[in-house]
Order: structure tokens, then C-alpha cells, then sequence
């Protein structure tokens, strides 16, 4: 760990006993000339010569101050014309100041910068050190984090910005092509399942959250889906055939189930390279190949048995598209 404050630069304090000196009738602005004076000269006025300007300096004597202690045998004038030593109104004091201050959003700060160790998660670290944060700074200084963890934070509300974005799109393109709103949430309600089974799956491998596992999430939305349409499309089909409800959603969880097999199947070998991968790039490889495995593997139960249950409870509410149809069709004849 790195800390930008080195505070190795000397550095002489003039602290004044502002009771004192008013006691003594000693202004502040008397005692900052005098020092002025005395270090490094005071400006008085400038001079006007031609079309020069030059400066008045008011300076001491070379020899007056040959050392930090020569600054307390200085006098300063009191209120009713008596010199007062400075001693009896300020101490001077000695310490070490950095040599550049920086800033932050126009505040002062301090910066800390360190690796992150290699079995310590971004995440982890980052809520680790705004606990430490809270427990040991005073409330007059914040935390404000830069580099890969501001990136992290950035990152991280991106990403949940573009899950809801990525849910909504799937769920109004659904909508659209099954021509259904109902048919469309039933096939969505799997998705937050399957979200759930991945981030299990990443938990039981010991795979961290990160930014690749976050994408491979964001993928997983349409194919969680996918299970879900072979299923709800061919129940909609039977239902515009005639069938029953209940019997329309038990044949197609009955004929389907083979096609979601075969797919859910040729999509966890094809996430295996993913995971048995090796060599440079290989965490970011499996961390997609985990969400993608553990994620449907765990998901078709849902698929299988939860999305039969759902669409036998809602597309009750509605009806048949081939009854819609019917209803077009006889209305047009009527017009004409």
C-alpha cells in the first residue's frame, strides 16, 4: 500500500495566543508584518518610475534572523505604543508537511493506492475498505474511490441497469411475435430462475461476480427463454386447434420435451470448452461458461414444471388467438 502524504517537507508554525494578544493589544495584522518583514520582506507599495513600476519592500536586517529561534526575540507593537516580544504572544513549533497537497472534486484529499491480491474479489475488497471506512475516518472526511474500483462501482450499476433493459426488450419482442402479453410473462417468469441457478452455480465453483460473468448473465436471459417458447408456442397452437387449457399445456409439455432436451443438451457441451479452458483469458472464459452451464442446467427444472403450472393458471384469462382471428374475419364480412 502506496500513500501520497509523505509529510517529510520542515515546516515552522507560528501559533499565536489570540487571548494573549489581545490582552497585550497585539493585532493579528501587526504580527503577520512583522513576520513578513522579517522572512522574506514585506510589500509596502510600489513606485511608479516612467513606465516602471517598482515595488517597496519593507525587509530586516540580514543578520536579525539566523535561526527558526531568532523568530521569538522579534517585537511587535501593542495598542498603546510598547513593543512586545513575540514569545509572549506565540510559540513556534516545528513539524513535517508534504511537499504537494492534491485534490479531489476540489477537496482535499489523500490517496491510497494498492494491488488487489489475486484471491480477493474487486467487490470484496471494495466493501471491505468502506467498512473500514466508516468505523475509523471522522465524519468531516469521505471515501471516494478511483481507478479499477470507481470502474467496479460504475460497472456495477451499468450492468443492473442493463438487466432490467435487457428483460423489458425480451419481454415486449415476446409479446409482439406471440401476439400476447399473457404468453409472454409466462415465458419470462423462468427468467429470474434461471439468474438465481447461475449465480448458485457461480457460488458453488467458487467463481467470482465479475464483469464477465456479469455478461454471460445478460445472455442467459434469452436463453433461458428459449426453452420456455417451445413450450408456450405449441401450447397456443393446440389451444387455436380446440383444445382445452389443461389439456392443450400437458401435450405440449409431454411432445416438446424432447426439443428442449436436445437443445438445453447441444447448449451446456457447447459451454463446456468455456469451462475446461486454460491459459491466458481463461477466468473470463469461465466465468460466462459456468453462468451459461449452471445457469440452464438448473433452470430446465424450472422450465419443465414451473412454466406448465404458470400457463395454466393465467392463459385461463384469456383467449384462443384463433378465436380472435374468427371474430376479425366475421366482422370484416359483416362490413362488407
Amino acid at each position: 500500500m502506496r500513500i501520497s502524504y509523505q509529510p517529510s517537507q520542515p515546516q515552522l508554525r507560528v501559533n499565536i495566543d489570540r487571548r494573549r494578544a489581545q490582552e497585550l493589544g497585539v493585532e493579528l495584522s501587526d504580527i503577520a508584518v512583522t513576520l513578513r518583514a522579517a522572512i522574506n520582506g514585506d510589500d509596502v507599495a510600489d513606485l511608479n518610475v516612467g513606465d516602471q513600476s517598482i515595488p517597496i519592500m519593507l525587509q530586516a536586517q540580514n543578520l536579525t534572523i539566523n535561526s527558526p529561534s531568532d523568530l521569538a526575540n522579534l517585537y511587535v507593537g501593542g495598542s498603546n505604543g510598547q513593543l512586545v516580544p513575540l514569545s509572549s504572544v506565540a510559540t513556534i513549533s516545528e513539524e513535517g508537511v508534504a511537499a504537494e497537497l492534491e485534490r479531489h472534486a476540489q477537496r482535499r484529499a489523500i490517496e491510497v493506492d494498492m494491488q488487489l491480491p489475486e484471491n480477493v474479489a474487486m467487490a470484496e475488497l471494495v466493501n471491505q475498505l468502506r467498512d473500514i471506512g466508516e468505523d475509523t475516518l471522522p465524519s468531516s472526511v469521505t471515501l471516494a474511490f478511483k481507478g479499477e474500483a470507481l470502474t467496479f462501482e460504475e460497472t456495477a450499476n451499468e450492468v443492473m441497469l442493463t438487466y432490467v433493459l435487457a428483460f423489458v426488450i425480451v419481454l415486449l419482442v415476446l409479446a409482439a411475435q406471440f401476439e400476447s402479453v399473457n404468453s409472454a410473462v409466462v415465458v419470462m417468469i423462468t427468467v429470474p430462475f434461471g439468474i438465481s441457478s447461475a449465480i448458485l452455480a457461480l457460488y458453488l465453483t467458487g467463481t467470482s461476480l465479475n464483469i464477465f460473468s456479469q455478461i454471460g448473465l445478460v445472455m442467459l436471459i434469452g436463453l433461458i427463454a428459449k426453452n420456455a417458447i417451445l413450450l408456450v408456442e405449441f401450447a397456443d397452437q393446440l389451444r387455436d386447434k380446440g383444445y382445452q387449457v389443461r389439456e392443450a399445456v400437458e401435450r405440449a409439455a409431454l411432445v416438446r420435451l424432447r426439443p428442449i432436451t436436445m437443445t438445453l443438451v447441444s447448449t451446456l457441451l457447447g459451454a463446456l470448452p468455456l469451462i475446461l479452458s486454460s491459459g491466458a483469458g481463461a477466468e473470463a472464459r469461465n466465468a460466462i461458461g459456468w453462468v451459461v452451464f449452471g445457469g440452464l442446467a438448473l433452470a430446465v427444472l424450472f422450465t419443465l414444471f414451473l412454466t406448465p403450472v404458470v400457463y395454466l393458471g393465467l392463459a385461463r384469462f384469456t383467449k384462443p388467438r384463433a378465436d380472435e382471428s374468427k371474430q376479425l374475419a366475421a366482422e370484416l364480412e359483416q362490413a362488407s
